[in-house]
């Protein structure tokens, strides 16, 4: 019988024989909020980004609460021999960016999440570039998913996988061995844009209040304030021009 929700049950044994213990020996666990990742049905995980590990550490949360994660990565790993037809098969989702079939991403993980899977996001879009490492201004397509098929969105913020591999390392920082605080928050109230069509300026206050749900979870985690307006890595510098492109790689707070 074809799994909808997940891959096949070889597949998914491999990966959790790899992962699993991986995952157990290089990071000590602090979970919290497992109440809210609901047991059954198409539900929307997004979560903050701070490093290249935190997939599989986030993976690992997820399904021992009986979730498969179904993660959404470039298109570019596919084409890789025998790496593409993994994860494939492992039930990841390819990302078309700034390209034609760029919308058959979203258009997969709707069918996925109308199936009953359980679909991750990364709504910043790539790991953060905050200085202190607080969640960016969104991407709208967790929002723009959500909006479309009515499915919950679960918030969920983690800590720790940046100091096994901070972004741009080469390699892990295995010891001293370091813990994982992951916290997940009750599903993000977006009754107010039910209905209503999916405008840019609805998308873009959907994904806000997304981003401030995941920020509030971190800053529970990291016992700290968090700041009033999300890091923009597309901001220009106040004090010239962005380079060309639109982008920044030291960023601005956004205007909202």
């Amino acid at each position: 019988m074809t799994r909808h929700d997940r891959p096949s049950r070889f597949w998914e044994y491999v990966a959790v024989v790899l992962m699993k213990p991986l995952s157990l020996a290089l990071m000590r666990r602090d979970w919290r909020g497992r109440e809210h990742i609901p047991g059954t049905g198409g539900v929307i995980i997004a979560a903050n980004h701070l490093s290249w590990t935190d997939p599989v550490l986030l993976g690992h949360y997820l399904y021992d609460n009986g979730r498969w994660p179904v993660f959404l990565a470039k298109s570019g790993i596919f084409g890789v021999p025998v790496l593409g037809k993994i994860v494939a098969w492992l039930r990841t989702i390819p990302v078309y960016r700034d390209t034609a079939d760029a919308a058959n991403s979203l258009r997969a993980a709707e069918r996925a999440v109308r199936g009953g899977a359980c679909v991750i996001f990364y709504p910043e879009g790539t790991c953060t570039r905050d200085p202190n490492l607080w969640p960016m201004s969104g991407k709208t397509g967790a929002a723009r998913l959500a909006l479309a098929t009515g499915a919950p969105v679960v918030p969920v913020a983690h800590w720790g996988a940046q100091e096994l591999l901070p972004y741009g390392a080469k390699r892990p920082r295995p010891f001293p061995r370091k813990t994982f605080h992951i916290k997940a928050g009750p599903p993000v109230d977006l009754s107010r844009y039910a209905g209503r069509p999916a405008h840019t300026d609805v998308l873009r206050d959907a994904t806000a209040d997304i981003i401030a749900a995941i920020t509030a979870q971190l800053a529970d985690i990291r016992g700290e304030k968090a700041p009033d307006v999300p890091f923009d890595r597309n901001a220009p510098d106040p004090g010239g021009d962005a380079p060309e492109g639109g982008e920044t790689d030291t960023g601005r707070r956004s205007d909202g």
